[in-house]
């Protein structure tokens, strides 16, 4: 493979609560003919634009994932590694700068690019522009604009304020970054940043650094509820 100076981080790492599945994180759930994760895993493999490829999942689940990917996808096997994600989100990110910077060519102008492990249906486009911005601007979030009126309450009883929806978007993911400024400001956190700020894209804006954004897709949906994966169901007959 050509070098291109880009890391894909799938990040596995959720448990599956919400799904009100106990015994298997969701990532691990049926779509089709092959788990959610695997349907994202080959998303990234099939792209030439990255020089690596790590899936971040719980620990004891490693073998479990290192088999799902030679059963569903033995050409792409080789291609992906598979490693323990962190407790937190930040955690797993970090995890993934680590395996990189000690397995891979690591310079100034390295990108990561980290995507949710639940939303299958990341295109092409998608990844490519995130690439491209996380190189013009050093962070890229994806986002749709929102379509319903979003309502703030800061006491959970009571409107507090209704922003104007025209200057709103819903974030999805990849979110991607110059890899080496994504690691300076996540280790410049405090104890209490950390259990705060568990969006990358936010600890830039935080820090007053700009973030990009690009065009993401209603497709480009996380399965998080039973109902969601019904509507993925649906998308993979399409």
């Amino acid at each position: 493979m050509t070098k291109t100076n880009a890391f894909a981080a799938i990040l596995a790492g959720g448990s599956g609560t919400r799904m009100g599945n106990m015994e298997k994180p969701k990532q691990f759930l049926m779509l089709g003919e092959k788990p959610i994760l695997i349907h994202t895993v080959e998303k990234f493999c099939i792209s030439n634009c990255f020089d690596a490829v790590v899936v971040l999942c719980p620990e004891t689940w490693l073998r479990q994932t290192q088999d799902l990917l030679k059963k569903h996808c033995p050409a792409f096997a080789d291609k992906v590694v598979v490693t323990a994600g962190g407790v937190t989100r930040n955690d797993t990110v970090m995890n993934a700068i680590e395996y990189f910077e000690q397995n891979c060519e690591v310079d100034a102008e390295s990108i990561i690019v980290t995507h949710d492990a639940v939303r299958p249906f990341v295109s092409q486009r998608i990844i490519e522009e995130n690439i491209v911005a996380a190189r013009a601007h050093g962070a890229c979030d994806t986002v749709i604009p929102a379509t319903d009126t979003i309502v703030e309450s800061r006491n959970a009883e009571t409107i507090s304020a209704i922003p104007d929806r025209r200057n709103l978007y819903q974030g999805q993911t990849p979110q991607s970054f110059n890899l080496n400024k994504l690691k300076e400001l996540m280790e410049s956190l405090t104890e209490e940043e950390k259990g705060i700020l568990t969006d990358a894209c936010k600890i830039f804006v935080l820090r007053g650094q700009d973030v990009a954004l690009v065009r993401g897709d209603s497709s480009n949906m996380k399965i998080t509820y039973p109902q969601d994966m019904r509507l993925a169901q649906a998308l993979l007959g399409e």
